[in-house]
């Protein structure tokens, strides 16, 4: 089974062929194509290759299913004694997106 950890967004993905993740926000359209090339690690059946801090040459194809923003968020602020208290909501934007292939 092939896997590559990738860079986006801050943060840091494993994934695999086929495999649908939500991921922050990208700016494409919802139905095209997208190549992630910052690939921190690729195992593949038998080799396994570590980037410093990237592997040269190793790309994933994605392709973007959906835009779309999370579940509400409640931001709740409370000083006690101090009849201090603020409620806010926040909703995270976010992009779906099924991973196609793993090069490298």
């Amino acid at each position: 089974m092939t896997f590559a950890i990738i860079q986006t967004g801050g943060k840091q993905y494993k994934i695999s062929e086929g495999q649908k993740i939500k991921i922050e926000k990208l700016n494409a359209e919802a139905g095209a194509d997208f190549i992630f090339d910052k690939i921190l690690l690729v195992a593949g059946e038998e080799s396994v290759k570590i980037g410093t801090p990237y592997v040269e040459g190793a790309k994933v194809a994605a392709k973007i299913l959906k835009q779309g923003r999370d579940k509400k968020k409640i931001v709740f602020r409370y000083h006690s004694k101090t009849r201090y208290r603020k409620k806010k909501g926040h909703r995270q934007h976010f992009t779906e997106v099924e991973v196609g292939k793993i090069i490298f």
